[in-house]
């Protein structure tokens, strides 16, 4: 049942229904999980129109947009999981040694329960479905946790799900956080959280109560470093897309500042500002290719960066806004003090501060000197940096030459690490994020060996050191007794 004003939330009894079907064993079958993956394929694919038009609702997000990093995201993920499910789900063979001959060893994936699943406002359609496929490809039963600050997806999820979709395994709940409080107070067997540090926090809190393990997908400044070996054209489409197409900034992976060499900071500005007017005009308030901010308490927040004191004359495109429509334009900001607020916290939104730096040792150090990101970027054709980067800087990705591309290669893993994040899914790695992988040996009667037994006689001991060891050349020679055993 889907959770609304008119039937308050009784999160035991939720829980607890979703864990007699689990017990039940219906969510065991790869019949059945590929089944709910093709209703959400069927999901998306028959309602399009509606998601986008939610998502435009909530977010302003242009459709092109929408079906690209939404739409198309979720049936993406649906087929490449129907495709390999009964390849992950099928044992691994592993060898075993003379010490436990004769019998048989095999890693098995079992489903870890029943999951709880907190989707984000940012992409609120794509990473409430998303982490769900891994959880059903699993076998788990799952309890959905839309988000309230997108309130035209959160309703439409809530209103499609029980028509594709097997609902005594598979529920929604909507609202805010007496909602999300009264669920992390129950028992879960894996918690997956997409959003930010501080709530993660609370998350991981909750989670330890009950020993529940979690993937956490949060966030971070992600940084930028671009060097001269690059076609600055080529390169600031590709970065500016990645910070202003990604829901306007509001991404956990958009780059969040630029790291440059100093006498390549005019250049480069000066090519971000034409390639700005390229894409969203003179006007970029009048382009229907940029979404619009979340929530005026998000719209305060960005303008209060803008305004604060330390960043306010820092501006050097944009900065124009209007709070009636949620509209913050793209924005560059150069040189910021490394101290501000505007480089404390993560932006998440259309302002972007460019940096500037004596040399490449400079940037990695400022980088190091930060919590670890989600993802790292670096335009640069040099090889050595580029190696340089992948040793010695630590991150949840790291990409060359473009942005946020890491998400939509569907074999990669995504996932944070330290602060951005714990655990990682997508693929076969959101398969592995809600499944025990479980040891299983299988021994028969046959075989049995009085060496295991006390007494344990010189002759005993060595036998077993010799089965132990595997050298089963000594373990002749000592039975024949042309060996001494010790």
């Amino acid at each position: 049942m889907t959770t609304n004003e008119q039937a308050p939330l009784d999160a035991a009894q939720l829980v607890s229904g979703l864990r007699a079907t689990l017990r039940q064993g219906r969510t065991r079958p790869a019949k059945w999980r590929l089944e709910q993956i093709h209703g959400i394929q069927k999901l998306v694919e028959e309602n399009e129109d509606e998601i986008c038009a939610a998502l435009h609702s909530d977010e302003h997000k242009p459709r092109h947009e929408a079906f690209i990093s939404e739409v198309h995201a979720v049936i993406s993920s649906c087929k490449l999981t129907t495709k390999n499910l009964h390849k992950w789900m099928a044992p691994e063979k592993r060898s075993v040694n003379l010490a436990v001959w004769p019998a048989s060893a095999s890693v098995v994936p079992e489903p870890l329960g029943v999951a709880l699943v907190i989707s984000p406002w940012n992409f609120p359609f794509l990473l409430a479905l998303d982490p769900v496929i891994g959880a059903i490809a699993a076998g788990c039963t799952v309890c959905i946790k839309t988000s309230e600050v997108a309130p035209a997806t959160s309703a439409l999820i809530a209103r499609l799900i029980p028509k594709y979709l097997d609902t005594d395994a598979i529920q929604v709940v909507e609202g805010g956080v007496p909602e999300v409080t009264a669920l992390l107070e129950q028992r879960w067997d894996k918690i997956f959280y997409t959003g930010n540090a501080k709530v993660g926090r609370i998350i991981m809190g909750a989670a330890a109560k009950h020993l529940t393990p979690v993937t956490l997908e949060l966030g971070g400044k992600c940084p930028l470093f671009i060097d001269d070996t690059v076609d600055f054209q080529v390169a600031s489409r590709r970065l500016l897309v990645g910070k202003f197409g990604s829901n306007n900034g509001q991404a956990c992976i958009a780059p969040d500042y630029i790291l440059v060499e100093e006498h390549l900071a005019p250049k480069l500005i000066k090519q971000l500002k034409s390639t700005i007017v390229e894409f969203y005009g003179e006007d970029p308030s009048q382009s229907k290719d940029l979404s619009r901010i979340v929530s005026k308490n998000h719209f305060q927040r960005l303008s209060g960066l803008l305004d604060d004191p330390s960043t306010a004359d820092k501006i050097v495109h944009g900065g124009e806004r209007d709070e009636k429509t949620l509209y913050i334009a793209p924005t560059l900001v150069e040189n910021p003090p490394l101290d501000s607020p505007i480089m404390s916290e993560e932006i998440f939104g259309p302002l972007l501060p460019i940096i500037t730096v004596k040399d490449f040792d400079a940037a990695i150090d400022l980088i190091n000197d930060k919590p670890k990101p989600l993802a790292v970027y670096l335009f640069s054709t040099n090889k050595n940096y580029v190696k340089r980067f992948t040793e010695e800087t630590s991150s949840g990705a790291l990409v060359t030459n473009d942005c946020i591309l890491q998400f939509v290669v569907p074999d990669l893993p995504f996932g944070g690490v330290g602060e951005s994040g714990t655990g990682a899914y997508h693929g076969k790695a959101s398969f592995d994020s809600f499944s025990h992988r479980k040891s299983v040996l299988l021994k028969n009667m046959g075989g049995d060996v009085s060496a295991r037994y006390p007494p344990f006689t010189p002759v005993k001991q060595g036998l077993i050191r010799a089965l132990l060891r595997g050298e089963f050349f000594s373990l002749i020679l000592i039975g024949l007794g042309l060996k001494k055993p010790l």
